[in-house]
């Protein structure tokens, strides 16, 4: 695999990949190799059919591909594409290609929430190590843009090396398990100050002049 990053930038293509089916089958093929549609359905919930259906979809636009048959080869297998990509919302980013970059990102998002909120609700039930080696953390920094920038390239140089895609099973230590690393690098901004109530002591239907409860971008 190359170092390469591509950026994505096809409306099409991103929002074929915004959806929760089909993160979690690239989620499987990335994090345990290749396999079957009915070996991937089980982990995204849903039927083999269905999956075929995903990765077609998801092959049309590059994400998986065909793998090397196994056994008798009747049987189709699929892997991760041999890319990474990255998904960054720009000035000049056409109307149509920042609300699929917008729709992606946040289904990236609910995916990742979703993995940290399975992990929180079986914490109970791992082993003592494990339990102690997980962390939930937030911190709130000072830095400008370009240390920001400089912490994130050194948070992916710390992490490179324990990635699924750089160490094989039989190359990690006995008990190794598949884990997820969660990393958000962001300024914090400013939160919105309610307004001043009204005659109309904020009755439902009634839009207030100055209401800033919509602070969604057109």
């Amino acid at each position: 695999m190359t170092g390469e990053i591509s950026a994505l930038s096809d409306p099409k293509a991103m929002r074929a990949l915004a959806h929760p089916a089909r993160l979690a089958i690239l989620q499987r093929l990335g994090s345990h190799g290749s396999a079957t549609a009915t070996e991937v359905a089980e982990g995204a919930g849903i039927t083999p059919s269905a999956a075929s259906y995903h990765l077609r979809m998801l092959a049309k636009y590059g994400f998986v591909e065909d793998a090397p048959p196994r056994g008798d080869g009747r049987e189709r297998l699929w892997k991760s594409a041999e890319r990474k990509f990255s998904v960054g919302i720009e000035p000049e980013d056409q109307p149509e290609v920042r609300a699929a970059k917008q729709m992606l990102i946040e289904a990236f998002r609910r995916a990742a929430n979703e993995e940290a909120e399975r992990a929180l609700q079986t914490i109970e039930r791992e082993p003592d190590d494990w339990r102690d080696a997980i962390t939930f953390g937030r911190h709130r920094i000072r830095v400008d843009a370009r240390e920001l920038a400089g912490l994130n390239r050194e948070i992916e140089k710390l992490i490179e090396p324990y990635l699924v895609r750089n160490r094989t099973a039989e190359a990690a230590p006995e008990g190794a398990r598949v884990s997820e690393v969660q990393v958000n690098l962001f300024p914090t901004p400013p939160r919105t100050k309610p307004g001043l109530p009204t005659e109309d002591h904020g009755f439902p239907g009634v839009r207030r002049e100055g209401d800033i409860s919509d602070t969604s971008e057109e």
